[in-house]
């Protein structure tokens, strides 16, 4: 018991020291030459559907809203953009 009592306090702080080296270690993720805005041509989310058809033109296919909430597609030749309810909330580029 005297033992637990002597080395306790020494296992406390190479615990705790081990757990802050641990959780302070982190990854830097590299976001250079990435923009928040979609600058390439591609709607940006928050815009609704009619402001992306007078913008874009009428799509080459809509695919119909499913689930809850209603998730939509709509089809360009360059990009794809997904709805929910009726604003953007994704474009991505066709490969």
């Amino acid at each position: 018991m005297a033992i637990l009592r002597t080395y306790a306090p020494r296992l406390a702080v190479l615990a705790l020291s081990v757990t802050v080296s641990y959780s302070a270690s982190a990854q830097n993720l590299d976001m250079s030459g990435v923009s928040a805005g979609s600058d390439d041509g591609r709607p940006s989310a928050g815009m609704s559907e009619n402001s992306v058809e007078a913008k874009y033109g009428a799509p080459v296919n809509k695919i119909s809203p499913v689930g809850d909430p209603p998730i939509a597609r709509w089809e360009y030749p360059e990009f794809i953009v997904y709805f929910e309810y009726d604003k953007v909330i994704h474009a991505v580029k066709r490969r």
